[in-house]
């Protein structure tokens, strides 16, 4: 058997990343709607993503430069 270590750790990463994300939004706007309202639970939801942005942007540049490697390594 010969296993891909690396994709399954990216496949891991990428299931627990989803899974806080579906708990932060149910669980935590969830409360906030429960509690607040609609009206704060949408602002929630907006402060949740303001929130994420920088991490989703570190993570496309990781991407981008993981590509680039990659794409380097073929070409030699």
């Amino acid at each position: 058997m010969n296993r891909d270590l690396r994709k399954y750790a990216r496949q891991t990463n990428i299931r627990l990343f989803l899974g806080f994300l579906i708990l932060l939004l149910l669980v935590g706007d969830g409360l906030i709607y429960v509690i607040y309202g609609p009206q704060a639970a949408v602002l929630g939801v907006v402060c949740i993503l303001a929130g994420l942005a920088p991490l989703v942007l570190i993570w496309a540049v990781l991407m981008l430069l993981e590509f680039i490697v990659r794409r380097s390594k073929e070409d030699n």
